[in-house]
C-alpha cells in the first residue's frame, strides 16, 4: 500500500512538473504598437481592453504590451514591421495600406457602404473575413488578421467656411482617409493622409484648410474646433470603420490553439464593445461642441450627397477596372448588401428627420 501511495505521489508530482513546464513553454507576449493614441475614446481605447482580457482569459500565459503611436514603429509602417517579424503584432486599420494593396480600404471603410451591423454580418457570416485574410496572403504579407474594433459613423469633415456646392470644395487642401479621399480628389480637393497627432498642427499652421478624422468625441479630443468651426454630417465616406489586429503569421501558427481562440474571441467581443462605446459618447460631444465650443453643425444637402455618391460610383468603377481583387471584393460585398437590403427595408423603422 505504501509503495502504491509513493508511486501515485511521484506520478502526480511528475504530472504537475510536466504541466508547469508546458505552460511555461506556451507563454506568448505580443508587443503591439498601435496607430492611434489609447487616449482617444473608441479609436484607441479598445486595444488596451483586449490586452487586459486576453491576460485574464489565458491565466497570464498570453499577454499583450501596447505601445503608443511611434514608440516602437511609426503607424504607417506597422503592416511591414509585423510581416517581416520586426514586431510580432500591431493594431491599425487596413485603409492605411491603400498604396500597397488597392482593395485594403474595402476592409476598413466604404463610402456609402455598410453600417457597423451589416459590416460585421458580411465579415463573420459572409465572405468578408476569408477575403480579408486572402488579401494579405496574396499580396505576400506574412500576417494573420483579426478584425478587432468597429466604430459608428464619422463626421464628414471640419471646414473653415460653409460648403454649399461642389465649387466650394475646389482648391481646398484637406486631410482625408481612404476611398473617400479619392472622391474628394475628383471634386478638386488636394488630399493628404495625416496621422491623428499631426492634424491639428497642420490646421493651425495652414498646411491644410480642412480635415476629417473620426467621430465627434474623438475629434473633440484633438481640438479641431479651435481652428475650424463648420462640422458637416453625415459621414458618407465612413458609415462604419473596422480596425485590425495584425499578428505575424509564424507567431500565429506557433501559438497554441487556446491562445489563437482567446485572441480571436477577444477581438470579436471587442467589435461589439467598441461599437457600443462609440455610440454612447457622441451626443455629449455634439452638445458641448454647439453650446461651449462655438461649432456650427451642418448637414449636407440632398444635392451634395448625390454628388458625393455619383462620384464614389465613378471611383469604384475605376478601382474595379484597375484591380481584379478590388473588383471581386466590392462585388462580393455588393451582393451581400443586396440580400441584406431585403431584410433591412422590411425589419427596421424608417428614419424620419
Amino acid at each position: 500500500m505504501k509503495s502504491l501511495i509513493t508511486g501515485l505521489a511521484m506520478a502526480t508530482a511528475l504530472m504537475v512538473t510536466t504541466t508547469t513546464q508546458a505552460a511555461a513553454g506556451d507563454k506568448l507576449l505580443l508587443k503591439t504598437p498601435v496607430a492611434f493614441s489609447t487616449a482617444l475614446p473608441g479609436l484607441g481605447t479598445p486595444i488596451p481592453r483586449v490586452a487586459e482580457k486576453v491576460a485574464i482569459m489565458s491565466g497570464g500565459t498570453l499577454k499583450m504590451k501596447v505601445y503608443e503611436p511611434g514608440k516602437l514603429v511609426p503607424p504607417f509602417e506597422i503592416l511591414e514591421a509585423v510581416s517581416s517579424g520586426k514586431i510580432n503584432s500591431g493594431y491599425t486599420t487596413a485603409g492605411y495600406w491603400a498604396g500597397k494593396i488597392p482593395a485594403a480600404p474595402l476592409f476598413s471603410a466604404v463610402p456609402f457602404g455598410p453600417e457597423a451591423g451589416e459590416f460585421m454580418a458580411w465579415m463573420y457570416y459572409g465572405d468578408g473575413l476569408t477575403l480579408y485574410q486572402r488579401m494579405y496572403d496574396d499580396a505576400g504579407f506574412n500576417v494573420k488578421v483579426l478584425p478587432c474594433a468597429v466604430i459608428a459613423p464619422e463626421t464628414s469633415g471640419w471646414f473653415a467656411k460653409e460648403i454649399n456646392s461642389p465649387e466650394d470644395l475646389k482648391g481646398l487642401k484637406m486631410r482625408f482617409f481612404g476611398l473617400g479621399g479619392k472622391v474628394m480628389e475628383k471634386l478638386g480637393v488636394a488630399t493628404s493622409l495625416l496621422p491623428g497627432g499631426e492634424i491639428f498642427p497642420a490646421l493651425e499652421k495652414g498646411a491644410i484648410d480642412a480635415t476629417e478624422f473620426s467621430m465627434p468625441a474623438i475629434d473633440q479630443r484633438l481640438g479641431f474646433h479651435k481652428v475650424v468651426k463648420y462640422n458637416y454630417f453625415p459621414g458618407w465616406h465612413q458609415q462604419a470603420t473596422v480596425f485590425e489586429l495584425l499578428i505575424n503569421k509564424d507567431v500565429w501558427n506557433d501559438a497554441s490553439e487556446q491562445h489563437q481562440n482567446i485572441l480571436a474571441e477577444a477581438c470579436k467581443a471587442s467589435m461589439a464593445d467598441s461599437f457600443a462605446e462609440g455610440e454612447a459618447m457622441q451626443f455629449d460631444a455634439l452638445q458641448k461642441n454647439v453650446e461651449e465650443n462655438g461649432v456650427e453643425i451642418r448637414k449636407w444637402s440632398p444635392e451634395m450627397l448625390a454628388v458625393f455618391k455619383d462620384t464614389w460610383e465613378e471611383v469604384a468603377a475605376e478601382e474595379s477596372a484597375n484591380d481584379a481583387f478590388f473588383k471581386e471584393v466590392y462585388e462580393n460585398m455588393a451582393t451581400f448588401r443586396t440580400g441584406y437590403d431585403l431584410w433591412e427595408s422590411n425589419a427596421f423603422l424608417p428614419r424620419l428627420n
